[in-house]
């Protein structure tokens, strides 16, 4: 027997495939399988093959395991089969007379909705691989696939981002542009909101087939190295301060160190922060305990949930749906397809809509927005993301249907055109800075010493609470206010215990109330300047993002607002001696 805890075999990730068919890489949920996987998200229709081809050492027969999820259990909405050298298997655990050399594996999806496959294991062995995400398991994957048991160096820069967002991608182009040798960490992107300004319209413009320019501005930077697909899992900390992150590619499995004296955090989900000890602020503060009109009487743990972009169409001729029980479980009798992404950036476009009998109109509501589809304010966004998401698109396949099905004649042609297998993220952990800026200090544009950006926007809070339909807010706070920018102070934007840490985005150091206003994308651009030339000043001067603060924040200031305002890079002067500006 083996003396290994795990058996011996040939392992083969999905995500390493060699042609993925109509299948998608799914690597956002990794902390919670494991490991990235293959989806085949068809919406209703089965998509292509995917395929590779793998090297087979000896001649026997092996017995074959299939990691994948039932997503809805009791329904299996997401089935497949798998081939090997053409011979579909008929179950996911069977056996298989291989000879050695090379065999085709396929995955084949049967339904169109979201089966997912993780991993592929051939072994002579009796013993089962490992079903649990834990340390044991990883160091099993790194054995089998010939990964090192420690990260690679990827090397040492000035600064490090995550998070490939508006907020990340401002930081890390402006660093670039400041000279600094900046590695960008990068997993998903999303299209920015709110107030944005000349360096985030740059990166945000889009090519002809909808890419945003951001990793090709960055990648024409010389100081600039991008990580795509990666996933931040560790961090390496000495006191008070990050030494290095670990971050592991999503394909290969390949897991690199990344050093710098100083880290930027725009991952929006506060990970650099969970790694290394960063004190944060989660759900909902009492209105007593920061004086915000808005805010509870009592706090609590709701935050804002989680949403599910999609886009229907009108087809040339009739279009078929199969019967999705597992969906109307969740959708029940909904038939309110508004709230639909219009194209990138633009959202709350129209969509059909089926009046119950007798129905009467909440006259609160004025219309059914896209964020109105929302869900997971009181689950754990960072253990629970996979379900939310998946709760989203049952909700949406379920009223899909309704709709086709209740008025058939009508809704023939209505087809799926888009249903996002992201979710926009909504709120997680946001930091805790040496300042908390609050709903008052919006309101009244409070003054501070060390006011580096603007902000605008409305604050926006969602409530949860349906009666009928757990998928639909309750009420949306929309309040305007004065309509006019107000000041963010830099102290909202390091970490008020972790020394070399800075945040850009919705997680900034920011009370629930605020956060509703800072949290757009567009906004979390001009945190991600600011904090990228105060990581400039940490170097030039030996010191930590709060002794910017103390002794360097006209310097800070002035170049911030050079930047911010009119992109005029080339203005600030990297020699010694006194900086000027343009």
């Amino acid at each position: 027997m083996n003396s290994e805890p795990y058996p011996m075999g040939i392992l083969v990730e999905a995500e390493s495939f060699d042609d993925f068919g109509g299948w998608v890489m799914d690597s956002q949920f990794e902390n919670e399988m494991g490991s990235p996987y293959l989806l085949a998200h068809g919406n209703g229709t089965p998509v292509a093959d995917a395929n590779t081809v793998v090297s087979i050492p000896n001649t026997a027969r092996y017995n074959v395991c299939v990691r994948a999820k039932d997503w809805v259990f009791g329904h299996h909405p997401g089935r497949f089969t798998l081939s090997v050298g053409g011979e579909r298997l008929p179950t996911e655990f069977g056996q298989v007379n291989l000879a050695a050399g090379d065999v085709t594996l396929a995955l084949h999806d049967l339904t169109g909705f979201c089966g997912r496959c993780d991993a592929i294991f051939f072994t002579t062995e009796d013993t089962a691989p490992p079903a649990a995400v834990n340390e044991a398991s990883r160091a099993w994957r790194r054995r089998l696939r010939g990964l090192p048991e420690e990260p690679v160096d990827g090397g040492s820069f000035d600064v490090v981002v995550v998070g490939g967002g508006v907020a990340g991608t401002a930081a890390a182009l402006t660093a670039a542009r400041l000279g600094q040798r900046v590695a960008l960490v990068v997993e998903i992107g999303l299209s920015p909101r709110g107030w944005t300004g000349p360096l985030v319209d740059e990166f945000s413009a889009r090519t002809e087939d909808g890419d945003l320019l951001a990793v090709r501005l960055l990648e024409a930077e010389p100081t600039a190295t991008v990580f795509l697909e990666h996933t931040v899992y560790h961090a390496v900390t000495s006191g008070s301060s990050i030494k290095s992150i670990d971050a592991r590619h999503a394909r290969s499995g390949r897991e690199t160190r990344i050093s710098a004296p100083v880290f930027i955090d725009g991952s929006g989900t506060a990970v650099l922060g969970r790694l290394s000890g960063a004190e944060t602020l989660y759900g909902q503060e009492s209105r007593a305990e920061y004086g915000e009109s808005l805010a509870p009487v009592k706090g609590d743990t709701m935050h804002h949930g989680n949403t599910v972009f999609f886009r229907t169409k009108m087809a040339d001729s009739p279009v078929f749906f199969p019967a999705v029980p597992w969906a109307t479980e969740v959708a029940k009798d909904y038939t309110d397809l508004r709230g639909q992404l219009r194209r990138p950036g633009r959202e709350n476009g129209p969509g059909p809509v089926i009046v119950p009998p007798g129905h009467v109109p909440d006259p609160t509501i004025k219309g059914r927005l896209t964020h109105f589809w929302e869900y997971g304010q009181w689950l754990d966004p960072y253990t629970q993301g996979e379900h939310i998401r998946d709760h989203l698109l049952r909700a949406i396949y379920g009223t899909f249907s309704n709709v086709k099905t209740i008025e058939p004649d009508t809704y023939a042609n209505l087809a799926l055109d888009w249903v996002a297998f992201v979710p926009a993220q909504g709120e997680h952990h946001r930091y805790k800075g040496d300042y908390v800026l609050t709903e008052t200090d919006i309101r009244t544009h409070k003054p501070f010493p060390d006011a580096v950006v603007q902000n605008d926007g409305a604050f926006c809070l969602h409530y949860p609470g349906d009666e009928k339909y757990d998928f639909q807010l309750k009420h949306w706070e929309w309040d305007e206010r004065d309509k006019k920018p107000y000041d963010i102070p830099f102290r909202c934007l390091y970490s008020v215990n972790v020394s070399n840490l800075m945040m850009a985005g919705k997680h900034m150091s920011a009370t629930h109330v605020a956060n509703s206003n800072t949290k757009f994308m567009g906004n979390g651009g001009h945190h991600g300047i600011a904090t990228a030339v105060a990581a400039f000043l940490c170097r030039k001067y030996g010191t930590t993002p709060r002794g910017v603060y103390q002794s360097y924040l006209d310097e800070l200031k002035t170049a911030t607002a050079g930047i911010a305002r009119e992109n005029h890079y080339g203005s600030y002067r990297l020699g010694k001696g006194k900086e000027s500006y343009l």
